[in-house]
């Protein structure tokens, strides 16, 4: 506990903590706001899309290195 020895010790102390309670207000408002940009739709989306293209970019690179065929499997009536 710290011992005050003037009201200007006591006033500096509070304006520091009203500023960091500001701070830290603003920091859950800008964390609200990239939780809900993150989770919209379009955001959803493009990373779903990003993602599936990624991996398919990786599988393709994959198959070259490795030298894997791609099958199809025929159709064709007997």
């Amino acid at each position: 506990m710290r011992i005050y020895s003037s009201f200007d010790e006591i006033d500096k102390d509070l304006k520091i903590l009203k500023l960091q309670t500001e701070i830290d207000k603003e920091e859950i408002k800008l964390s609200i706001d990239q939780t809900k940009e993150s989770l919209s739709p379009v955001s959803l989306i493009g990373s779903t899309i990003g993602s599936i293209i990624q991996k398919a970019l990786v599988l393709k690179a994959v198959s070259k290195i490795m030298g894997v065929k791609r099958v199809v499997a025929s159709t064709r009536k007997k």
